[in-house]
């Protein structure tokens, strides 16, 4: 498919201070446009003005969320140039959503060149300061006007880019997790491993739940025994339990396969770390903290990159994480992959991608 552009006759001024970014507050002069009706398919794949959507009040994704959505960034490195990380994986990911919620599959070639010709005809809009980055929101809607619930018959997939600061203004500092016993975020067998609006709808009460307590992200356990660990508000947990990096398994369909998570795993395993995924308890993990063998925690994210957890609060137990202070290995992989994102790290992993 040809993708055509049209420019902005008014284009918006470009932050100049990087430290004023925030996150997905501002998004930059173009956005990527395609089309599906059924019976004929993706259609009119174009790149045009940011600007507002006119939909019908009856568009069914108003009345039944039929959305899915990624995130991932695109990053200034030296010599100004511009590349991403594992977008592929993304768009794979982003199909893997729309299977589940009866989406047309998109095609990755297609993506994947509209995202790139977008992030060059936007490219002064790429912060330029160290640990800032150009955040990328591709997602995908029902659009056709219908009230009944059914699978749409028609879609939009667009791509809209926003700068955005560096995730740790103040420094790389641990976070407070409260673990959420009274609410679930996903079952078995259902559309947890999705990246859908709904899923994160769902997790709201409990993410304020943290925040009334003072705590940066919610914990998730099991939909069903209410004891086993899947993943936090936005990202997916790690443990280091004595020589042991610790991750739950994917198998249920109850979590998210991130792509940073993905990324983590193949790095300990190249490092000769011992990396297991499994079912595992908060018990567990109470447990080792009794005893001394948990040393640190982690979350994974496309945002943060690399978050260490400095707190867990269960209940009333507050368990304080390797002295509220970032562990080693959760260091070390936050130095690599945004050494590798940024440039500044060779990439012998194969998972950059540049924007020519």
């Amino acid at each position: 498919m040809n993708i055509k552009i049209t420019k902005t006759q008014n284009p918006k001024p470009i932050p100049t201070d990087d430290s004023t970014l925030g996150f997905g507050r501002i998004f930059s002069d173009h956005m990527f446009v395609m089309n599906y009706k059924k019976g004929e398919g993706w259609y009119d794949p174009r790149i045009v003005p940011y600007g507002d959507l006119a939909l019908s009040p009856a568009a069914m994704v108003l009345h039944y969320s039929q959305t899915i959505f990624e995130g991932m960034k695109a990053y200034r490195v030296e010599g100004d140039k511009i590349q991403l990380f594992r977008p592929r994986e993304n768009f794979k990911r982003m199909n893997l959503s729309g299977s589940r919620m009866v989406i047309p599959e998109i095609p990755e070639d297609i993506a994947l060149e509209g995202l790139k010709q977008l992030i060059k005809l936007d490219k002064d809009w790429i912060p330029r300061s160290d640990g800032a980055s150009l955040y990328v929101r591709p997602f995908v809607f029902a659009c056709d006007p219908f009230v009944g619930v059914r699978p749409g018959e028609e879609y939009m997939f667009i791509i809209i880019t926003s700068p955005s600061g560096p995730y740790y203004a103040t420094g790389l500092n641990p976070v407070g997790i409260y673990v959420e016993e009274s609410f679930v975020r996903a079952v078995r067998g259902g559309p947890g491993y999705t990246k859908t609006g709904g899923n994160y709808a769902a997790s709201l009460a409990g993410q304020a739940e943290a925040q009334k307590q003072g705590l940066a992200q919610v914990l998730w356990l099991d939909g069903i025994e209410r004891k086993y660990i899947e993943e936090v508000g936005a990202m997916n947990i790690f443990f280091v339990i004595g020589d042991e990096v610790v991750t739950p398994e994917l198998q249920g369909g109850s979590i998210l396969g991130g792509i940073t998570r993905k990324s983590v795993i193949e790095l300990c395993v190249k490092w000769g770390m011992k990396v297991t995924e499994r079912r595992i308890s908060i018990d567990e993990i109470a447990e080792a903290y009794k005893n001394g063998t948990l040393k640190e925690v982690f979350g994974t994210g496309t945002a943060a990159v690399i978050s260490p957890v400095g707190m867990l609060k269960w209940g009333d137990a507050e368990m304080k994480i390797n002295d509220n202070k970032i562990g080693e290995i959760s260091a070390k992989l936050y130095d690599t992959l945004t050494g590798i994102q940024y440039g500044k790290i060779a990439d012998d992993m194969g998972w950059t991608m540049a924007v020519e």
